[in-house]
């Protein structure tokens, strides 16, 4: 009696034993299924082995088993709520795109931890793609005072101004991420904004240093292009606007560009050319009874309308 007495005991620090040696081995491997298999082992030899249950989760995350993710963290989160669970909770709901059930699970880290700031940045994102803007101004403004130098807080915040239709608190938060880190995309987005308002000295200057960081992006050599158009510098507006064309042969936006840069130089041979092309990648079948509103989704209309209205009729004569 006294040996089985002596072998019930044993058996608890047994499994104990055995899944502390899984779980070692678990951490120990790169295939994330073999991860899971084992913590699931784990889990079934200690049911409340909540480091297990966590990194099973994370595991599931990465495979894009976000489903999986949230039921083991909101295991945890039953037993033992900490800020770090809610936030990677609120991160797999986010992947589902529920946003409102991420905004509450980065609420709720920011309860227990309130300079949480990766949970206050996640938290913001949600809310602009929530629309709300002002909101999420209010969280990034937080995370500025507690982290002032965080070139994308800035950028993301003059993100909100813009679509709360304010360019030039926008044109100041993209400077001041500049002066943090001068990144090829902080300079190409302030020079978007300054094009919008029409500084296209201040937008042609950004767009060169843009490309001076990132050689191979070619929205800035479009939009440089442009600028150059607007600018009456046409020569170099027709060498940018063909750099688009290298990648991809098919940019009725840059053959659109060449046409009116064409025109204004009086080459109508071109213009037409370039317009006739740009025509047959929109709607080949409009090519003999064309209208202004067959280019309502592109740049040239929603950006440059008025620019683009005053040559359209020269344009279309030529076909």
């Amino acid at each position: 009696m006294k040996k089985i007495t002596f072998l019930l005991l044993m058996l608890p620090l047994i499994s104990i034993a055995q899944a502390n040696k899984l779980f070692r081995k678990a951490m120990r491997v790169e295939d994330l299924n073999e991860r899971i298999v084992l913590l699931s082992q784990v889990i079934d030899l200690e049911p409340k082995n909540f480091d297990a249950y966590f990194y099973r989760a994370n595991a599931k995350n990465d495979m894009d088993d976000f489903h999986g993710a949230i039921m083991d963290y909101t295991k945890i989160i039953i037993y033992k709520p900490s800020a770090e669970i809610y936030y990677n909770r609120g991160n797999s709901k986010f992947n589902l795109e529920d946003l409102y059930g991420a905004k509450e699970d980065y609420l709720e880290a920011l309860k227990l931890e309130p300079e949480f700031i990766d949970a206050r940045y996640n938290l913001a994102s949600v809310k602009y793609f929530l629309n709300d803007f002002e909101g999420s101004i209010l969280d990034l403004t937080k995370i500025i005072e507690l982290t002032p130098y965080q070139p994308s807080v800035y950028m993301k915040r003059a993100d909100c101004f813009l679509a709360l239709e304010k360019p030039l608190y926008a044109l100041q938060d993209l400077t001041l991420s500049i002066i943090a880190a001068p990144t090829a995309e902080a300079y190409y987005k302030r020079g978007l904004v300054y094009l919008s308002i029409n500084y296209y000295r201040n937008a042609k200057n950004d767009f060169y240093n843009s490309i001076s960081i990132e050689p191979n992006n070619s929205s800035s050599f479009f939009y440089r292009g442009t600028t150059y158009l607007l600018l009456g510098k046409y020569k170099r507006a027709l060498a940018d606007f063909s750099v688009p064309l290298k990648y991809y042969s098919l940019d009725y936006e840059a053959l659109l560009g060449l046409a009116l840069t064409y025109y204004k130089m009086n080459d109508l041979e071109n213009a037409k050319i370039n317009f006739e092309k740009a025509i047959r990648i929109i709607d080949p079948k409009k090519l003999n009874n064309i209208n202004i509103e067959l280019f309502s989704e592109t740049y040239w209309y929603k950006e440059q309308l008025f620019f683009f209205r005053d040559h359209f009729e020269g344009l279309s004569k030529l076909l």
